[in-house]
């Protein structure tokens, strides 16, 4: 049982409009009655919730106004974590905000560890443990697409569906407890068969979402790209070309871009982690030869490489020994860059040769000709062309993935274990685990100390 209350600041840190300290637990409104005094209903504290209190957050002791402000609250158990919720809007900026959170934990709150009201609103049963996670996902949403798989998380879709899966498993098993309390071998053995045929449609089932993980993940995380190639081909031009604005600086001079540059651009409902490199050149400058260095490490752990050429000058030798550099896979597209200018020394259908399957899309990155065929490419590269995710459950979280690779294990040592002739008792142990491994995503079946690893990667105030 919850017995204290806590307090933090809800809003990111820094100046704006408004920020909140938010207050949970027994005695939420208690606080809130001793640091708030109201302009108009002065028992605000005695009436129903969800209303709004203007009025003035203040030091009882010393008589100070801390800040002009307007008080929510929500009773239990219809609020977030299913506790009494006092939360303060104040003035966005850091002084008015803490000294609130002080007067709050001066007045009988303590200070909120990461994460610990979604944790409290885990643990009064108002969220199960994948939709307190999809509230990361949701925060940290880089595109649309990214925010409607996290929101179909967070108001249960996967949850129903796992639900769903350990109510065909406790089927399964209350299946098995019959026939051994009526042991008739004909009875036995059809039955065993019946639960081979459901392990096997589940076993399907839990097999699509794995398959889907890789696509969550690129939802979660974005694709990891990486834009390479020799010294002033255009790759810092391409840049601010995708990005629509003048990101990184681009000159004639080469060696310009001598570090990374990082940036999330939105490609078709796509997230994409993009990197510009250094120019892949021999160099005798310490700063640069640094960021060539760094360039080659990212290649290696890329999931999209976009290989910049210069139709100007044509295919050089240091494009072959780019070229060298490259994984043999297929996430790659080239690019060849600069088409506006006159006698292109590149021959497209030549370099499709060249590079077997590989795409070459022509662009100008100066006149934004050809990016809408190449973010076509990158969409169909990454996704087979597919981002619609209306029917998909997509797996978005590593844990869950993992407690479903788990769950899968089982599932077959339940299908190869009743063609092996093991007896009903022994195959009930593997539908357990498999329960309890479809039980880890929801929290059902969760030590607490897993909980709390959970619950620490999450931000103080949510």
């Amino acid at each position: 049982m919850i017995e204290d209350t806590i307090a933090a600041i809800a809003t990111p840190l820094g100046e704006g409009g408004i920020g909140i300290v938010r207050i949970s637990g027994p005695e939420a409104i208690e606080v809130g009655q001793k640091i708030f005094k109201a302009k108009y209903n002065k028992e605000w504290y005695n009436g129903p919730g969800f209303r709004l209190i203007y009025g003035h957050v203040h030091d009882k002791e010393t008589g100070e106004i801390v800040d002009e402000a307007l008080l929510s609250i929500m009773r239990k158990p219809k609020s977030f974590t299913g506790e009494d919720v006092v939360e303060i809007n104040c003035h966005g900026g850091m002084l008015p905000l803490k000294k609130t959170l002080e007067l709050a934990v001066k007045n009988g709150a303590r200070l909120a560890g990461p994460g610990e009201f979604s944790k409290r609103a885990f643990l009064n049963g108002k969220l199960d443990l994948a939709q307190a996670e999809s509230i990361i996902d949701i925060i940290r949403s880089k595109t649309d697409t990214g925010l409607k798989i996290s929101m179909g998380q967070l108001q249960g879709r996967l949850s129903a569906k796992v639900n769903e899966m350990q109510s065909e498993l406790l089927g399964m098993l209350a299946q098995i407890e019959a026939n051994i309390d009526f042991p008739e071998d004909d009875i036995e053995e059809a039955s065993l068969k019946q639960i081979c045929r459901r392990s096997e449609a589940m076993l399907q089932e839990v097999n699509k979402l794995i398959a889907g993980a890789e696509n969550g993940r690129i939802y979660r995380e974005g694709v990891r790209t990486v834009i390479i190639g020799r010294p002033n081909v255009g790759k810092s031009s391409l840049l601010n070309a995708l990005l629509k604005e003048n990101r990184a600086i681009v000159t004639d001079i080469p060696g310009t871009t001598r570090d990374i540059i990082e940036e999330f651009i939105n490609i078709g409902g796509i997230p994409l982690k993009i990197v510009d490199t250094a120019g892949l050149r021999e160099t005798e400058d310490v700063v640069e030869k640094i960021g060539v260095e760094r360039s080659k490490e990212l290649i290696s752990r890329a999931d999209l490489i976009l290989f910049v050429l210069d139709a100007a000058e044509g295919v050089t030798a240091d494009d072959y020994k780019i070229i060298k550099l490259l994984p043999k896979n297929n996430n790659i597209i080239v690019i060849v860059n600069k088409i506006d200018v006159e006698n292109s020394k590149i021959n497209a259908r030549e370099l499709k040769d060249k590079f077997n399957d590989t795409a070459v899309i022509e662009i100008s990155a100066l006149q934004g000709r050809g990016l809408e065929q190449l973010e076509q490419e990158i969409v169909k590269l990454v996704m087979g062309g597919q981002v619609s995710v209306d029917d998909q459950i997509l797996i978005t979280n590593m844990r869950h993935k993992q407690s479903l690779e788990k769950a899968k294990l089982h599932l077959v040592e339940v299908k190869n274990g009743i063609e092996a002739g093991v007896p009903g008792d022994l195959v009930s142990i593997d539908i357990k685990n498999a329960w309890e491994a479809l039980g880890e995503i929801t929290g059902s079946t969760v030590s607490e100390d897993l909980i709390d690893k959970i619950f620490e990667d999450f931000c103080i105030g949510k």
